[in-house]
């Protein structure tokens, strides 16, 4: 039977490296093709990697906690007879987290309140001949310069005494209140600020952003949708013991499903040098996280009904906030929605997730005042936008697009069948 290399998976378009959350395999342990060997974290979820061959699980060559570039060799799965030692050593050596280490550069050091230069100590240490560092550390405690100081020890040293001396002839500096003291008196922060990492998550949506904002040509449609029959409908559906709950959202994804299979040309992504069209919908769902955002993807929306999706969908949102989501749903979307009428956000436009060529943005459904004829009845009204890669479609063909939603949600009917 042969070695099986166990690599760091590729487990989304824009991930460059993975870091082992846990092994759920140890070495010596059995394993047979598609049980899970480990959980991943990438840049949007964790995620479980499944075993692709079988044999026993020889050897772990990067820790849990650690990180790996993807396609790095992480494991080996082979025969307890079969040597291993040739792909071992053929792999690179894993690139250590570097620790942050003192240097040459003036290093903060505190000592029971005390933040002194490491640096400047050091020096003056060296050059004064003191055997420790612990009359440096007086001396800028008490802010005695060691360069004034006479030394009484042996070769005109300065000891321990002479600092202490020197500290008690200086004069009093003034007395002025510490400013973590004074704001906390006043009732203010004690830190004006504070420098937080950037997650995994948000470290890639930060790199990804510019380069889908800046190079992808956004245009933007945007309509009002009457939403008072899709409410009706919706209040009617969720009123039936034992269906699932429909959300305005699941109205929304069933709406876009239909409408893509009518204009195959917003389902479509720019590929370089042709556009490609996409025979089926595989919607991605926007979710919240508190580092960042993820889309999720649902598949085949075009081939499920609206109980179908209001099951499915929820259980990837609810697995996207667990970040359980698996390999296969974090890429291959076709379109995708982000619907921030939860927040009571009226409006908004979204930014474009390549490959994808169009994003629907999604408002709250809002109680506002309707002119009829004469007379002013209040009404449920949302507002969409869709954001369309002009090197795929043009305006008239995203207003189109928008077109067949709103009368598919003003006609909610059209959605059961």
């Amino acid at each position: 039977m042969a070695v099986t290399k166990v690599v760091m998976p590729k487990l989304s378009e824009a991930m460059e490296t993975g870091k082992i959350i846990k092994w759920l395999k140890k070495e010596g342990d059995r394993v047979q093709g598609g049980d899970i060997l480990a959980e991943i974290e990438t840049d949007k979820a964790d995620v479980e990697m499944e075993a692709f061959g079988a044999g026993v699980l020889r050897k772990i060559l990067v820790q849990a906690g650690d990180r790996a570039p993807v396609g790095a060799l992480i494991g080996v799965i082979a025969e307890a007879d079969e040597d291993i030692g040739v792909v071992i050593a053929s792999a690179p050596a894993p690139t250590a987290v570097a620790a942050a280490q003192l240097g040459d550069s003036p290093t903060a050091l505190s000592t029971h309140g005390m933040s002194v230069n490491v640096t400047r100590v050091l020096v003056f240490c060296v050059s004064a001949g003191m055997a420790g560092i612990s009359g440096a550390l007086i001396a800028a405690q008490a802010g005695v310069d060691l360069k004034v100081i006479q030394g009484s020890g042996p070769g005109g040293r300065i000891i321990r005494r002479d600092v202490e001396t020197a500290a008690s002839q200086a004069p009093a500096a003034p007395t002025v209140a510490r400013p973590a003291v004074a704001a906390l008196a006043a009732g203010l922060p004690t830190a004006e600020y504070e420098d937080r990492p950037l997650s995994p998550m948000r470290a890639m949506i930060a790199k990804r952003m510019p380069l889908a904002k800046a190079p992808v040509p956004h245009f933007y449609v945007t309509s009002e949708v009457a939403m008072d029959r899709a409410g009706e409908l919706r209040e009617e559906l969720n009123a039936l013991e034992g269906q699932p709950k429909i959300s305005v959202n699941d109205l929304i994804v069933r709406a876009c499903a239909i409408a893509l299979l009518q204009h195959p040309g917003v389902n479509a992504s720019f590929q370089g040098e042709t556009f490609r069209i996409h025979h089926r919908a595989h919607i991605g769902i926007a979710v919240a996280l508190d580092d960042g955002l993820i889309t999720p993807v649902l598949r085949d929306c075009q081939a499920k009904s609206l109980g179908q999706i209001a099951v499915e969908s929820r259980d990837l949102i609810e697995r996207a906030r667990g970040r359980k989501l698996r390999a296969q749903e974090l890429a291959g979307a076709t379109f995708s929605i982000s619907n921030l009428g939860m927040f009571d956000v009226a409006d908004f436009s979204a930014i474009i997730n390549p490959p994808e060529g169009a994003i629907l943005a999604v408002g709250s459904v809002r109680r506002v005042p309707v002119v009829e004829g004469e007379a002013v009845t209040i009404g449920r009204r949302m507002s969409m936008t869709i954001s369309c890669d002009h090197r795929v479609m043009d305006g008239a063909m995203g207003a189109r697009f928008l077109q067949s939603v709103k009368r598919l949600l003003e006609e909610p009917l059209r959605l059961l069948v």
